[in-house]
């Protein structure tokens, strides 16, 4: 019931549009920039981001936005994030997740790796369907968004952005995260092959393991043979 009362939260139009402005930012954001952002009042903006962390959807905190300290730094924000905690709801209630640990767990046992990495490549494939590999970066960011992942790009210059000013693709969210915390080089290398699957992996772009804390372990960019 927490669950459902949680995204039941999100109903709101307004405290939704706050929800999503905050998760897209990857970082710490204040009231102020929150309203900004959104194009609501700074009043109304702080109430909606307080029921958010009532809720259990946004972690909050205090900072000074300055930058700076001591006298004359002004008094420190209230700042918010996305929470940690995850939220699901199945009506009826179901446990994909044990099955997915279980099932990781007797993978990892058996050294079934390389098998599992073969099938997750297939379904990348077949959810690609029959056109070819991804174009280009802003193509990939589409395919990334539309499977839950969260994808930002990260600026470049020269020839190695593909020319369009983005260098890589990365992505704050592991679809796999509760799995991956528990067996990380199955379900990291899992994903990976996945992703080779749905972007192909003698295109313009491709995807290679870069583990960073707090993100996917993937970054997706141009290849090599297309940056020359």
């Amino acid at each position: 019931m927490e669950d459902i009362d949680a995204i039941a939260v999100l109903q709101d139009p307004v405290r939704r549009r706050l929800y999503e402005y905050v998760v897209a930012q990857g970082r710490e954001v204040g009231r102020n920039e929150a309203a900004e952002g959104t194009g609501v009042a700074r009043t109304l903006a702080a109430h909606h981001l307080d029921r958010l962390t009532e809720a259990g959807l946004l972690e909050s905190g205090s900072r000074r936005l300055t930058g700076r300290s001591g006298p004359g730094a002004g008094r420190p924000a209230k700042v918010y994030t996305r929470a940690r905690a995850e939220h699901a709801v199945s009506l009826p209630a179901r446990d994909y997740r044990t099955a997915a640990e279980l099932l990781a767990g007797a993978a990892e046992a058996a050294g079934l790796d390389l098998a599992l990495r073969e099938a997750a490549r297939r379904r990348g494939e077949a959810l690609r369907g029959a056109g070819a590999p991804c174009g280009d970066l802003d193509r990939a960011m589409e395919l990334l968004a539309a499977r839950g992942y969260e994808p930002y790009p990260v600026p470049g210059e020269g020839a190695a952005d593909g020319g369009n000013g983005v260098a890589a693709v990365r992505m704050r969210n592991c679809p796999f995260h509760a799995v991956a915390e528990q067996f990380p080089p199955l379900v990291c290398g899992m994903n990976l092959a996945l992703l080779e699957g749905l972007l192909g992996t003698d295109g313009p772009v491709r995807a290679r393991m870069d583990a960073r804390p707090g993100e996917c372990c993937v970054v997706v960019e141009a290849s090599k043979n297309n940056s020359d």
